[in-house]
C-alpha cells in the first residue's frame, strides 16, 4: 500500500489549558508533507501524550489542586469541539484522570495511541490538536505535549484517492 520515503520522525505540540475549562487548540502544518502530485502523505505511527504543570518543574498535584480530568485529541480536520471515537477525522485521543487520593489512571481512552506496522495515513494539510480540562487552579496552566511520530510514504494512486475521498467524507 505505501512505499516509505523516510524514517520515522517526531512531530511535537505543546497546548497551554488555563483555568475555566475552555477549549484550547493548536495547528501543526503539515503541508511540507504531503504531496497530492507524486501521492505522498504523512504516516503516523504512534501519538504519546505528556502533562505538566504551569512550569516544567510544577507538580500536576499543584497545578490541579483538586480532582481533574484533562482531554487531548489529534484530528486531521477541523473540529469545534472535542470528537466522539466514531469520527473519522480523529487520530488519537487522551484522558488523564487525576484524583486527589487516588493518583493517576489513563481512564478507559487508548494511551498512548500506536498504530502498529500500517500506521495512519493522512494527506491533509494540517493536524489539528485540541484539549480541555475543567479543574485547574487558579493561577496555574496546564501544559501537554503531543509527540506524534511519523514518516513520509508514497501511496499507489488507488491508495492515495481512497484516503483523500475517506478524508473528504469524514469533513460531512
Amino acid at each position: 500500500m505505501a512505499k516509505a520515503k523516510t524514517g520515522t520522525f517526531q512531530l511535537t505540540e505543546r497546548l497551554t489549558i488555563p483555568p475555566g475549562g475552555a477549549r484550547v487548540s493548536a495547528v501543526v502544518d503539515i503541508a511540507s508533507y504531503v504531496d497530492v502530485g507524486d501521492r505522498q502523505g504523512l504516516m503516523i505511527h504512534s501519538v504519546d501524550y505528556i502533562y505538566q504543570g504551569t512550569t516544567a518543574s510544577t507538580t500536576l498535584a499543584q497545578t490541579f489542586g483538586a480532582g481533574s480530568e484533562p482531554m487531548i485529541q489529534v484530528l486531521d480536520l477541523n473540529r469545534s469541539d472535542l470528537v466522539f471515537a466514531n469520527d473519522r477525522a480523529l487520530i488519537s485521543s487522551g484522558v488523564l484522570r487525576y484524583e486527589v487520593n487516588g493518583g493517576f489512571s489513563n481512564e478507559a481512552d487508548l494511551f498512548p495511541d500506536n498504530f502498529g506496522k500500517t500506521g495512519r495515513i493522512t494527506v491533509n494539510d494540517s493536524l489539528y490538536v485540541q484539549g480541555k480540562c475543567a479543574t485547574i487552579a487558579a493561577g496555574e496552566a496546564l501544559n501537554i505535549t503531543a509527540v506524534i511520530t511519523a514518516s513520509i510514504v508514497t501511496l499507489s494512486q488507488k491508495d492515495f484517492m481512497a484516503i483523500a475521498i475517506q478524508s473528504t467524507a469524514a469533513d460531512n
